[in-house]
């Protein structure tokens, strides 16, 4: 527990801007206009898509006694691809409603 409380003071600096940054984000995200919607999805993609190959890269590089640098790294490399996937269906649905209907 000492080592915990310890942690977080030495990097609550970071925890603090980590938070604030939450915060910042919850509420530019709840201001964008329902238009902009696809836009910012696609970008959202495609910077997951980065975070996929710099995931693959870490897990690649990593040692393989280190099992904290693996499993992030997959769980990254996861939760990446269903966040574009789950995104491109989602701005493919949204594309939909625009066509005519036959």
């Amino acid at each position: 527990m000492d080592q915990l409380l310890n942690w977080f003071t030495q990097h609550q600096d970071m925890i603090y801007i980590v938070i604030l940054m939450i915060f910042v984000g919850i509420e530019i995200i709840g201001r964008v206009p329902s238009v902009l919607h696809t836009p910012l999805m696609s970008g959202a993609n495609a910077i997951h898509g980065v975070v996929i190959i710099g995931a693959i890269i870490v897990m690649g590089n990593a040692d393989t006694t280190d099992i904290t640098a693996l499993i992030l790294g997959f769980l990254a490399v996861i939760l990446g691809t269903l966040n574009v996937v789950g995104g491109f269906v989602v701005t493919d649905r949204m594309l939909e409603m625009f066509n005519k209907k036959k």
